[in-house]
C-alpha cells in the first residue's frame, strides 16, 4: 500500500500547535504596504489560528486525520 503525500504547500503555510490547533499566517502583508496604516500592518504580522469551518480540509492536506 503506498503512502499518503501531505500536500507540500500546506506544511510550509500552516504549523500545528502544543493543543492540536492549527496556527497559520495573515494575507496581505508582503507589498503595497504604503497606503495600509501602521495598526493594520501590525495586526497582520501576528499568528492566528485557522477558522473551524476550515479546519478539516486543512487537517487533510497535513494527513492529520
Amino acid at each position: 500500500m503506498p503512502k499518503q503525500k501531505t500536500n507540500s504547500s500546506a506544511k510550509k503555510r500552516f504549523k500545528l500547535t502544543g493543543t492540536g490547533k492549527i496556527k497559520r499566517k495573515h494575507a496581505f502583508k508582503s507589498h503595497i504596504l504604503t497606503k495600509k496604516s501602521k495598526k493594520r500592518k501590525l495586526a497582520l504580522t501576528h499568528d492566528t489560528l485557522v477558522h473551524k469551518a476550515d479546519e478539516d480540509n486543512v487537517k487533510q492536506m497535513l494527513r492529520l486525520k
